[in-house]
């Protein structure tokens, strides 16, 4: 259960427990879910239990419909110790400790740097207004907003935004009179945008079924659920108002993966609990993975998508595709749900293609959260090799894997390449700078017979949870630069990806690179920044031992190092302190303490901030 960061700046709140509820608490239907930190997580639905292969670590309390979070300690193993806690059914209050050792969850990427400075002033002199201001969470990034104010305070999205009708392509200042002629306008200009090849050449496939926006959080929470329906809605409005799709692509239609085809990826374990969901109104697999009664047919259709689109180019029927699925999936590991993944369809769609005779498959993963999942189902495969570029940060960013040093396991050391960006705010040229020095040298060198691109679109500049800058151009030039690989058999599945207006955008500009777009590119332009460039250089040293080509790169970048002129980063400057106000209790902007986050958020907190962060 993710939540929003402009609720939970308040402390947290600990309903009380008994012994009898340290070990049961329940859903809002009245289901009971038995927690156990030391065993599976098992929800009941009446009298059948169901396994899940991951912990419950964070469930709301419904009783008196309270709403109010409540974390679990984790149960010590020892008589002794679970002695103490029987002794102790009353309220504890939540520390700092206990903060940290709940499970990491996206939702901790809002507040991990910044729930200090709420710890050290009271809020007692505060008090509240007898009315709750009226408010609107905005379309686009879902932010909340108070009602008086016509555009998000924090993505600029108009209030009455078009964007699920008409794409990006919607006004962001008004709405638009006539529709059908506005869309007439835009595809008329898309006619001449872009050159395609021919048509036997192109045969884009486009996957994509309906059934898959059934899948949604259930209970009303204080902020919609980042992963929501609508992002795949905003996509296909923006190729319907282009004419991109349905038009010039070739649809594939949903077919639900089969048990068979699943356990080639993940145990019956995990099946079996994804499966279960159907018969529950709404569950959790982890605090910010949820799932309804759909889910699980979502999860199939999602899966069963990629594996076909993935036999249609093997076998010649379509030289490209794109996936446009969810849930997405790179974080479903072996038998891990997490991070708002069922099960990893690139990993099925990998195995698909070697079932249809693919020796080698290249995964590029460039969503801005490491695929955890994706590195452990491959991590001692030489015959698929793992690239992943994400925001890292030291580990200090969800969700904590996918440093350098990961390289592989037991003999297949070198076929997972990890790009860790050690800060928010990475763009354009530092991803073009990692692919011209990295990724492509390694991935010619492996020849691959399909690449699949697992492509989040939270990387994008203007996503809340991601809070880096690619453009659209950025995604679009980095797609080209796959295409020259697997004589251009290319799949892109959708991963994450949560400013509505940025992944449909950014999708767009994809699959239209895919219809045989050549994106303008200056080479000069290429310019990293310096933290950019430290983390090339660190991946090279680490991976010239698997990959010798390799080596002269490094070497040419520390000769060039002395006279090397860095991207300026006052973009970024801008990018995170837009972010830092989001991070900040909505009522100390219009409370008593409005001072206060002037103070904190303002110049003087900019410049603390700015010293603490690492700034190249």
């Amino acid at each position: 259960m993710i939540t929003s960061p402009l609720r939970d700046d308040m402390k947290t709140e600990v309903c009380s427990l008994n012994s009898e509820m340290s070990q049961t608490t329940h859903l809002k239907s009245g289901e009971d879910v038995h927690i156990s930190p030391k065993q599976n997580a098992s929800y009941s639905n009446g009298s059948h239990p169901i396994s899940a292969p991951n912990r419950i670590e964070a469930v709301l309390c419904y009783e008196n419909n309270c709403g109010t979070q409540k974390y679990l300690e984790p149960v010590i193993s020892d008589a002794a110790n679970d002695v103490n806690m029987e002794a102790e059914p009353n309220t504890l209050p939540v520390t700092k400790k206990m903060r940290q050792q709940k499970e990491i969850t996206f939702q901790d990427i809002y507040r991990e740097e910044y729930d200090d400075d709420d710890d050290d002033f009271e809020d007692s002199d505060w008090e509240p207004s007898q009315e709750e201001p009226k408010k609107w969470f905005c379309t686009n990034c879902t932010m909340v907003n108070l009602d008086d104010v016509l555009h998000c305070d924090i993505c600029g999205e108009y209030k009455d935004s078009e964007i699920l009708s008409l794409g990006f392509f919607a006004s962001d200042v008004a709405r638009e009179a006539d529709h059908a002629e506005f869309k007439s306008e835009v595809r008329d200009g898309y006619k001449g945008s872009y050159t395609c090849k021919s048509e036997v050449d192109n045969r884009t496939a486009v996957g994509y079924d309906e059934r898959m926006l059934l899948h949604s959080e259930v209970e009303m929470k204080s902020q919609p659920h980042p992963e929501r329906p609508d992002r795949l809605r905003a996509i296909m409005a923006s190729l319907s108002v282009a004419g991109i799709f349905p038009g010039r692509c070739t649809p594939i239609s949903g077919r639900e993966i089969t048990k068979e085809e699943l356990e080639m990826v993940h145990p019956m374990e995990h099946i079996e609990a994804v499966e279960l969901t159907s018969s529950m109104v709404s569950s959790y697999f982890t605090s910010d993975t949820y799932a309804n009664e759909h889910s699980a047919c979502a999860a199939r259709l999602a899966a069963g998508l990629c594996a076909d689109l993935t036999t249609a180019i093997m076998e010649g029927h379509a030289k490209n595709g794109f996936a446009l699925v969810r849930p997405p999936g790179h974080h479903a590991g072996v038998k891990q749900v997490m991070g708002f993944c069922l099960h990893n369809n690139a990993a099925v769609a990998a195995l698909a293609a070697q079932r249809a005779n693919a020796k080698k498959v290249l995964i590029v993963d460039w969503d801005v959260h490491h695929g955890n999942g994706t590195q452990e189902i491959f991590e001692a495969n030489k015959s698929v090799l793992y690239i992943s570029l994400h925001r890292h940060e030291g580990g200090r960013f969800y969700p904590g894997t996918g440093s350098a040093d990961e390289v592989g396991r037991l003999g297949a050391e070198g076929y997972c390449v990890n790009i860790p960006w050690k800060c928010g705010g990475v763009g354009d040229s530092d991803y073009l700078f990692a692919f011209q020095q990295i990724v492509l040298p390694i991935a010619s060198e492996f020849a691959p017979d399909l690449t699949i691109i697992s492509a989040g679109f939270d990387a994008a500049r203007g996503d809340p949870l991601g809070c880096c800058d690619v453009t659209p151009a950025g995604f679009a030039r980095m797609t080209h630069l796959l295409t020259a690989l697997s004589n251009g058999r290319l799949l892109v599945i959708l991963e994450g990806g949560y400013n509505l207006r940025s992944i449909s955008s950014s999708a767009t500009a994809v699959i239209k690179v895919l219809l045989g777009e050549t994106p303008k590119f200056e080479p000069g332009s290429v310019v990293p920044t310096k933290a950019g460039l430290q983390t090339v250089m660190e991946v090279l040293q680490i991976q010239m031992k698997f990959w010798p080509n390799l080596e002269s790169n490094l070497a040419r970048l520390q000769s060039e190092w002395p006279s090397f002129s860095f991207q300026n980063r006052k973009t970024v400057h801008k990018l995170l302190n837009k972010k830092r106000r989001l991070l900040t209790p909505v009522w100390w902007r219009w409370g008593r303490k409005r001072l206060l986050y002037d103070l904190l958020y303002g110049k003087l907190g900019s410049k603390a901030k700015r010293r603490a962060r690492c700034w190249p």
